[in-house]
């Protein structure tokens, strides 16, 4: 199977291969409660089986609600925070040409995003940008009242029932939503908005292959049988009966123990294409909220090379050694582009004409790599066969499930996140909102 792939040599300079192993045990008792739903937080375990559970039935109805989108609708504004957006933006602007928005003319509506965070002027002038425009709503949110969205979602659809009047607009708006209740699922009822539901097993950061991704992907031209795909190889590839050492989600998850109990508390996931940018946005909350508990767990910090080795790579390079790296590498570009020639080679760049601007990028990466090494740096290196869809499939649920087992290691329960709710508490009795006690 043409799969990505998994190589921790280069991070045994902190920690034996020995001590990694050590950690089968673990691995494997982690991956059973996995399997077994006997761990903590194993009710939010529908991720686990999702991609081979999704029905040609589910597929076709989103297909067609796409559809129905991308006739009626120039853009689409998908509204959500953390996991109800960040898998869509990271599989869109991975798989789509990076100028494409620019196009005049365009097979599918252009995705635009709101409700990820509260900003008035991002609203005014994402509103401005919608005068006289044709768009519809994903509304994406199991509650309905999570501050970003909801705000968001108030101030988008009473533009667009001004625009094109109520009617039109309960066709243009469809929720993603919880499956049996919440304020966002009476509301869709009682507007007759068109809906679809995130499994109430399922949270949001591990939601990415529920409606909540597959809708707006499949609005973007994205081929969501394909991810889906992809994500069941892995889903095989990193069952409980394959292998410790074959199963590469099981041996990421111990090699980031091994290298924790080391001292290593900080893991910068790098990229040598713009491309996965936000990959690792993704990245990022998915294994920041899973296991930042307790006063444990290993912070996640996302950079793109070569552009952040202008910005971080001195810190990176010769900075506190308590970190390490995993380094995502595509291994085939999907177009050609190679170095001219110049007479005057001014810029003394004639030592790279006839080469291919990706074998440039290729010896960024090896150097880096072995600069951050000799630095003291331990390096984990994934890799991409290429940047497609099914590729991406497997990559998102590789993390998944390595993060599932990685939570289970490290002692805590990586499907909660009690920490998230005290900046709100706050808010909202700043906001004098009902029921929240004002602090002073």
């Amino acid at each position: 199977m043409n799969t990505i792939g998994l190589n921790i040599d280069k991070a045994l300079i902190a920690v034996t291969r020995e001590e990694v192993y050590k950690l089968e045990t673990p691995v494997k008792k982690s991956l059973e409660a996995l399997h077994h739903h006997s761990g903590v937080g194993s009710e939010w375990l529908g991720w686990l089986h999702l991609p081979s559970s999704v029905t040609e039935k589910e597929f076709g109805e989103i297909e067609d609600a796409a559809a129905v989108l991308s006739d009626e609708c120039e853009f689409v504004v998908v509204t959500g925070i953390g996991g109800s957006y960040l898998g869509t933006k990271a599989v869109t602007d991975a798989l789509n040409n990076s100028f494409d928005w620019l196009q005049r003319e365009r097979k599918h509506p252009v995705l635009l995003y709101a409700g990820h965070h509260i900003s008035e002027d991002y609203l005014y002038e994402l509103s401005e940008l919608l005068k006289g425009k044709s768009f519809g709503i994903i509304i994406i949110s199991k509650s309905g009242t999570t501050t970003e969205p909801a705000l968001a979602f108030r101030i988008l659809k009473k533009q667009l029932e001004r625009t094109v009047g109520k009617k039109e607009a309960q066709r243009r708006i469809v929720a993603v939503t919880d499956d049996r209740c919440g304020a966002l699922r009476t509301l869709a009822v009682q507007e007759g908005y068109r809906s679809f539901a995130i499994p109430g097993n399922v949270g949001g950061r591990f939601s990415v292959l529920t409606p909540a991704g597959l809708l707006p992907l499949a609005v973007a031209g994205i081929d969501i049988r394909q991810l889906v795909a992809g994500a069941v190889e892995m889903e095989k590839a990193t069952g409980i009966e394959t292998p410790f050492a074959e199963n590469i989600a099981a041996l990421y998850a111990a090699t980031r123990n091994a290298l924790y109990a080391a001292g290593k508390k900080m893991e910068i996931l790098a990229n040598f294409h713009p491309k996965l940018h936000y990959v690792g946005e993704w990245w990022k909350q998915l294994y920041g909220e899973s296991e930042g508990k307790e006063n444990k767990g290993i912070f996640p910090v996302s950079v793109d090379f070569t552009t952040d080795l202008h910005s971080l790579g001195q810190w990176i390079q010769e900075g506190e050694r308590t970190l390490f790296e995993t380094v995502i590498s595509v291994e085939k570009p999907n177009y050609e582009v190679s170095v001219p020639a110049d007479e005057a080679d001014l810029d003394g760049l004639n030592y790279l004409a006839g080469k291919r601007v990706d074998e440039v990028n290729k010896m960024a990466e090896r150097g880096t790599q072995q600069a951050h090494v000799d630095g003291g740096v331990p390096n984990l290196r994934i890799t991409l066969p290429e940047i497609n869809v099914r590729h991406l499939g497997q990559l998102l649920y590789f993390f998944e499930k390595a993060c599932g087992i990685s939570g289970y290691v490290l002692g805590v329960n990586p499907f909660d996140q009690p920490g998230v709710e005290a900046y709100k508490k706050n808010m909202f009795a700043l906001l004098n909102k009902p029921g929240h006690e004002k602090r002073n």
